[in-house]
């Protein structure tokens, strides 16, 4: 399956332009992009009849750590709307066809956000291709104390849990890299007042000097 990434101003395409960017085959694709102030940009995905589309998205960087997420089927209907927020798992089932999910920062005037999402899809058909595949080489198993049917699951249960094991450790990545640009904005930030503070002590300091001084000096003229 292919991940077209699509400008703003295609929102009403349902098919992607020639050219456009896009993933290499794959069941489990993130991304990570940024998004400018004022803009939308739109994706799409091709998908199956009786497929699953999960998806999940986070706003890892940008004032407020907010976006809005629209979610549109083959037919230009909307299935999950997100007014500003800062992350969200959906998860679908699919008919064939082309669906189209956006992100929206034109709220935002000022603040670009930096966003990661990553798509999970299932029942794409490369699982039962290659059980066909192996029952080809299935002869004779009537002699083995394990049929490869046996094999073949408990090695489905093994690439089930490491491409789980990935997914959960692309998403730390994402909560790891969310929390760092968090720690250094307020790392930034106290310094800055900190500064300011400084030189606000500075300056009074500099003032009760004058003043105490001023108080012991003496104004009266000398006679002559």
């Amino acid at each position: 399956p292919r991940l077209l990434v699509l400008p703003l101003g295609c929102f009403a395409l349902l098919l992607p332009p020639p050219g456009a960017a896009e993933f290499s085959p794959s069941l489990d694709s993130d991304f990570t992009f940024t998004l400018p102030a004022g803009r939308k940009e739109c994706f799409y995905q091709p998908m199956r009849k009786e497929a699953s589309l999960e998806l999940e998205y986070q706003v890892l960087d940008g004032a407020g750590l907010d976006v809005d997420f629209h979610l549109l089927s083959p037919k230009g209907e909307t299935l999950v709307f997100d007014e500003r927020k800062s992350d969200g798992v959906h998860t679908v089932e699919t008919e064939d066809g082309d669906y189209m999910f956006c992100f929206d920062n034109t709220f935002s005037t000022i603040s670009e956000k930096v966003i990661f999402f990553e798509l999970i899809l299932d029942n794409m058909g490369e699982d039962g291709q290659d059980q066909e595949d192996w029952k080809k080489y299935v002869t004779g198993t009537d002699l083995l104390d394990m049929k490869l049917e046996d094999i073949l699951e408990s090695i489905n249960s093994v690439k089930a849990r490491l491409s789980k094991s990935v997914q959960i450790q692309t998403l730390l990545r994402a909560f790891e890299a969310r929390d760092r640009n968090i720690q250094e904005s307020n790392f930034d930030r106290v310094n800055f007042w900190s500064m300011v503070n400084l030189g606000v002590m500075v300056v009074v300091s500099a003032l009760q000097v004058y003043m105490l001084k001023s108080l012991f000096e003496d104004k009266r003229k000398s006679r002559t």
